[in-house]
């Protein structure tokens, strides 16, 4: 078993902070459970690349449009610790893990990833 501690990018993340959860009534909110700990509203997800998660929101919600229809919106990370972090976060935790910027000197990118 391999034991990280410290915190690492684990996967790139879109929140999508006026989209809610279908229902608590089947899976009630446990802090940090459901949602990325530091995340309070909206919904977290995730995926191999940004435009993944983009795609997966579309095909869950069945709206058509990220940019006009999903409302405010954040690129950002997941990490190990369950949390989401944006692409300033999510480089320095990033090149402290011994990472290296590929596309920006202070963002990461999901490109950056593997």
């Amino acid at each position: 078993m391999i034991v990280i501690t410290e915190e690492a990018i684990i996967c790139a993340a879109i929140w999508y902070k006026e989209l809610d959860k279908m229902s608590d009534k089947w899976i009630p909110e446990t802090e940090g459970f459901i949602r990325p700990k530091n995340i309070d509203r909206g919904i977290v997800i995730c995926g191999f690349r940004h435009p993944s998660c983009m795609y997966t929101m579309i095909a869950i919600t069945g709206k058509r449009s990220v940019i006009t229809e999903c409302g405010e919106y954040e690129q950002g990370f997941l990490t190990n610790k369950n949390r989401f972090v944006d692409r300033k976060e999510g480089a320095e935790i990033f090149k402290k893990c011994g990472g290296e910027l590929h596309y920006s000197t202070v963002d990461l990118f999901s490109e950056d990833l593997y």
